[in-house]
């Protein structure tokens, strides 16, 4: 596999060099030179295969011999070892719970998959793998338990003050050995920022081996179009062959996942990109001009994100095209009072609990719908996390139904430790230097 700069079409970097870069020195992002198609037997098929099967079906496909298939294999059992049930509300309607795994959350799927690529890549005797990545919410905690123990590896996360929920900052700040937490005086783009800068700055890279387990990371991204497959097995097994995906969107890089599957073969009608109110993407979509803002915070804050750094893979993957792009994803906006309205919808219609951004996938689909009264598509809205993390926004009613489970009640008893840093780069660059 060979993968090129969406900064640089004439780059040429192995997977590995490119999982270990994590992101080219002109900061552009690594796509892969050839998208494969799947045969199309397999497609026609899949719904005999179970998730691993899928999964390295799927990786196999685009990594070819980047890792030998036993080697392979081992890793997906390894590191996709839990369900991704679509879970049927009605006929048409699906909600696919991508929250079963250790963190509770569908970044499990990326996190886990990277932290034994990695592993599997480092030699004994190899310089430090820093891991560097700035969450908004639920990477963090997928991240730190992803490399939790990983030889020669360090994990530095940043997260925004006083915007992840208390859940999510228990997963980030009670791990201790080779996970570090800082808390940062700003919001998730200027964690994000910093992140950034870090991989440009020469004596950082001089003095550290850096990379980033953001979904900047080509990959985080491969392991997702595993269940987006494995979803349309699941409604296969149904009878159902039409399907449309919506996708609660904050950094786009799960849906981003959604169109690298389409590229590969995966018959999806429509995407939807369901957004709050940070909502770049769905007024580039209408007006042609795409204008970043500062991200403003909400109810659903692992997508408090003004600067989606995942969008330009998804241009580079409809080289450029916007016109083509709109045939395949459709995207809306929605903001906190009409997500609290959300939850309450699902829950009077299905008596199903759904996260602030799952809520918001469910109203993409419903508002689809309304528009497209014609399409009698089976509709799979994606459930991110679980609704737990998010105590504080269910009225009580509702809130008395969520289950806690037992991985969020251990945390609970466990010290918590964060650094605490501003938005200059200069603070940050010395506390990586310092505190090496």
């Amino acid at each position: 596999m060979k993968l090129y700069s969406t900064n640089n079409k004439n780059l040429r970097v192995s997977f590995k060099e490119a999982v270990f870069n994590s992101m080219p020195q002109d900061k552009g992002l690594y796509m892969p030179v050839e998208i494969p198609h799947l045969d199309a037997d397999f497609i026609k098929n899949i719904e005999n295969f179970s998730l691993p099967e899928i999964a390295y079906k799927v990786a196999s496909t685009l990594l070819k011999d980047e890792i030998p298939a036993d080697d392979l294999k081992a890793l997906i059992d390894d590191a996709i070892n839990f369900e991704a049930p679509a879970v049927k509300l009605d006929d048409k309607t699906f909600v696919l719970e991508l929250f079963h795994g250790p963190s509770l959350a569908f970044k499990d799927f990326g996190a886990r998959f990277m932290s034994r690529v990695m592993s599997y890549f480092l030699k004994d005797g190899e310089q430090l793998l820093d891991v560097l990545v700035a969450t908004s919410g639920d990477t963090g905690g997928a991240v730190a338990l992803g490399f939790l123990g990983v030889p020669n590896t360090r994990v530095t996360i940043l997260y925004p003050e006083g915007k992840v929920s208390p859940i999510q900052e228990l997963q980030l700040t009670t791990n201790g050995q080779n996970i570090r937490a800082i808390e940062v005086k700003g919001t998730f783009d200027d964690c994000q920022a910093l992140v950034k800068q870090a991989f440009a700055d020469d004596e950082l890279n001089a003095n550290f081996r850096l990379t980033s387990a953001n979904s900047i990371n080509i990959s985080r991204l491969i392991p997702q179009t595993f269940y987006y497959f494995n979803t349309y097995a699941q409604l296969k097994r149904q009878g159902l062959n039409d399907v449309i995906f919506s996708v609660p969107s904050g950094n786009f890089g799960n849906i981003g996942a959604g169109l690298l599957a389409y590229k590969l073969g995966l018959p999806v009608k429509q995407f939807i990109a369901a957004t709050n109110i940070n909502d770049t993407v769905p007024r580039f979509l209408e007006t042609g001009v795409y204008e970043t803002k500062p991200s403003t915070q909400t109810y659903s804050n692992a997508m408090d994100v003004g600067a989606p750094s995942n969008w330009i893979r998804i241009m580079d993957l409809f080289d450029e095209d916007v016109e083509s792009l709109k045939k395949v994803v459709t995207s809306y906006r929605f903001n906190d009072e009409e997500t609290l309205a959300g939850i309450k919808e699902i829950d009077e219609q299905f008596d199903y609990v759904a996260c602030p951004h799952t809520a918001i996938a469910y109203l993409a689909i419903e508002k689809f719908r309304q528009e497209n009264p014609e399409d009698e598509s089976a509709a799979v809205f994606l459930s991110t996390a679980h609704a737990c993390k998010f105590p504080d926004i269910f009225p009580v009613d509702i809130a008395a139904k969520i289950e806690i489970p037992e991985q969020v009640t251990a945390l609970e008893s466990k010290p918590q430790h964060a650094d605490q840093l501003g938005i200059d780069f200069e603070g940050f660059k010395n506390y990586l230097l310092n505190k090496a």
